[in-house]
């Protein structure tokens, strides 16, 4: 019962933010193929669907793990300011494979499996991202010469 509370709380956020980014929210000039329009836009889109699925259908298995949940926001708090901050420096690629890494760590996640999902997150996000939307990513120091 408290997954649909939530899920329609949130969904009426989700409603409003869709209708705000696709209504409300416009670039003076397009710097990227998609524009500044489109990220909020795609979120949008892609929300709405996924919390209605959890209206439909709420999670009814215990997620359990031994931290406490304020240490784990608090974790990955500490794990998104230290992305941020080592993002230009190191790159997408490396940021992203040891944010991955150490918040499937995090998560209950074996050491084998979130390195390979960091792996495959951070070049494979890197690609999609440079290749086929074109967009700017921050190569790293280390990757420059690679690329």
């Amino acid at each position: 019962m408290a997954d649909r509370l939530f899920a329609g709380a949130l969904l009426i956020v989700a409603i409003a933010y869709t209708y705000i980014a696709f209504a409300i929210l416009k670039a003076p000039f397009q710097y990227d193929p998609l524009g500044p329009e489109s990220w909020p836009q795609i979120l949008g889109c892609v929300a709405i669907p996924c919390i209605l699925y959890v209206l439909w259908r709420p999670d009814v298995a215990s997620f359990d793990l031994e931290m406490p949940t304020w240490a784990r926001v608090g974790a990955l708090f500490v794990l998104l300011m230290a992305y941020a901050w080592v993002f230009q420096p190191l790159g997408f690629i490396l940021s992203t494979l040891i944010f991955c890494f150490l918040l499937s760590l995090m998560l209950g996640a074996k050491p084998l499996k979130a390195g390979l999902f960091g792996i495959v997150t951070g070049v494979a996000g890197y690609f999609v991202c440079t290749r086929l939307l074109e967009l700017n990513l921050p190569a790293g120091k280390l990757f420059v010469g690679l690329l």
